[in-house]
């Protein structure tokens, strides 16, 4: 079979990359415009709610773990007794992470309430 004939017209040329360039990065996604110095905040949206719906999801995945470890643990051949004390260890681990999260919530709230000093 012949070898085709090159297309009419210029190719485009791709530089090179160098070596100090940068490779692809991922770009963060681009946050929402921060509100106008007087408006006042949408109903329903408190100070801290984007925190509170975070830690939600953060303590309902770890709940998840906590029950989805030991099952994997038992299906992989550990005992039932190892299982249940690493359930133990997560439950106690995500309490005390769930109350520290709420605390830091409510830390919030308190400080977005309050007036800030003017020195």
């Amino acid at each position: 079979m012949p070898a085709r004939p090159p297309a009419a017209g210029p190719t485009p040329t791709v530089p090179a990359p160098s070596l100090g360039a940068p490779r692809g990065r991922r770009r963060t996604p681009a946050l929402p415009p921060p509100p106008a110095a007087g408006a006042a905040p949408e109903p329903g949206t408190a100070a801290g709610a984007g925190a509170a719906d975070e830690a939600g999801d953060v303590v309902r995945w770890a709940a998840f773990c906590c029950v989805l470890v030991p099952v994997v643990l038992v299906a992989y051949g550990a005992s039932l007794g190892g299982a249940a004390g690493t359930a133990l260890g997560l439950v106690s681990v995500t309490a005390a992470c769930r109350l520290l999260l709420r605390r830091s919530e409510r830390g919030l709230r308190a400080e977005a309430v309050r007036p800030r000093r003017r020195n």
